[in-house]
């Protein structure tokens, strides 16, 4: 077996510097060719259905062979980011690598059929699957594989995302900030930004988006700002909750892979009563639209409903991008009743319903940044702050271990 070079060993800060470049550099190329292959293949997937509408009558079907799937071949990590989440705290087996093809086949066939759903939970568990096998290779500890997978859930969200700042701040405020070592920054930064440069060699770019007018600061722009942020927390801990609630009634179902089937089949014919195909996939045109002019009002809970009964059937994507839709929707909407711009309301909700669902203030703010500039600052963080604290517990990563920041910050206190 191939063992670590003699010249990693040690525990000087030239030691850890050569160690933690040659590893991050590592899983931030695994990571931006993955997700470029991953992005390719979803754009591919969605442009094809876009051009075959039939093929939304097959969701059921496409539901069963993912369900299938996963009942005999990936039992083990059907858990998804949350087993990562479990072993980064609790390091045990390797994770599988096998988790990588699942996902990626899984989320693909999921949004090629028109599921509801994102692309995040699948670039965090293919960086992260990766990462972990080379943990015996270079004989790390449990500590420095904790590290290890931090740097892969960096790599994997900066490579997906194109937002490495983000990415970095992502992989460990998920974790709680106060619980992380100090020596996964470094990792987590230099993975971060390997994926998202590597992802852009692969010729594959990102969805810009532009908040054209940013009003200066006033003291009626903070309590507007206030408001949408409770807003935005409502929608986030509706979006915990349905989700939770779907997952555990299709649970009821004995045989998993009936579960997305009919889940499909439920999807398939809201879709139809419905009359519109714009709440399914990713959903990318639309959000785009919510910066520009005034969403529907139902079009961020119809989002909710779509998204909660996909992924709690136990089809394969993300959250992310779906809050993202959610938020933007409701921001874009919120601008007929708070007299912000529809631009900037919509960029707000971007990235406050995901801190609220999350509870990832931090490097949401900073993937506003990232994306609409720091000009912007004073608005969207007080709109993440607000939808952080607002939400209270209410996670869609669940995994027990994964206590909330607000609990760690202010669980001493009793509040």
């Amino acid at each position: 077996m191939t063992t670590i070079p003699a010249f990693l060993n040690g525990n000087s800060i030239l030691h850890y510097l050569l160690k933690w470049t040659v590893l991050s550099l590592l899983v931030g190329l695994a990571a931006g060719t993955l997700s470029a292959l991953f992005l390719t293949l979803l754009n591919l997937a969605t442009d094809f259905r876009e051009a075959h509408s039939y093929l939304l009558y097959f969701l059921p079907v496409a539901g069963l062979l993912v369900g299938l799937l996963y009942h005999h071949r990936g039992k083990n990590v059907e858990r998804g980011n949350n087993l990562i989440f479990d072993t980064i705290h609790n390091p045990k087996d390797v994770i599988p690598f096998k988790m990588t093809p699942l996902v990626l086949l899984g989320t693909v066939i999921t949004h090629l059929f028109g599921g509801s759903a994102g692309r995040e939970g699948t670039a965090l568990q293919m960086a992260a699957s990766t990462a972990d096998q080379l943990h015996k290779p270079f004989q790390l500890s449990s500590a420095d594989r904790s590290i290890l997978l931090i740097a892969g859930l960096s790599a994997g969200f900066a490579s997906v995302f194109g937002t490495p700042w983000a990415g970095a701040v992502f992989g460990i405020e998920v974790l709680l900030l106060g619980q992380i070592p100090q020596k996964a920054i470094f990792p987590a930064l230099f993975a971060a930004f390997t994926g998202a440069y590597v992802t852009e060699i692969w010729g594959v770019g990102h969805t810009h988006y532009q908040i054209p007018v940013i009003p200066s600061i006033s003291l009626m722009g903070i309590v507007y700002s206030i408001l949408s942020g409770i807003a935005f927390s409502v929608a986030a801990v509706l979006f915990v909750r349905l989700t939770h609630f779907f997952s555990t009634a299709f649970k009821k179902l004995n045989y998993p892979p009936l579960r997305p089937f009919i889940g499909g089949l439920i999807v398939l014919l809201l879709v139809l009563l419905l009359g519109t195909r714009q709440y399914i996939g990713l959903g990318i045109r639309v959000i785009v639209d919510a910066f520009s002019q005034a969403s529907q009002t139902e079009d961020f809970a119809l989002k909710i409903l779509l998204t909660a009964i996909t992924l709690g059937a136990g089809f394969k994507g993300g959250e992310v991008t779906p809050l993202f839709f959610i938020g933007a929707t409701l921001g874009s909407a919120l601008s007929v009743f708070l007299p912000l711009p529809v631009g900037l309301l919509a960029g707000m909700g971007f990235v406050a319903v995901f801190a609220g669902a999350a509870k990832t203030p931090l490097a949401c703010c900073i993937m506003a940044f990232e994306l609409f500039g720091v000009s912007c600052w004073v608005y969207v963080s007080i709109a993440c702050v607000i939808a952080f604290l607002v939400s209270g517990r209410h996670s869609i990563y669940n995994a027990p271990e994964n206590k909330s920041p607000r609990h760690f910050l202010f669980g001493k206190l009793g509040i």
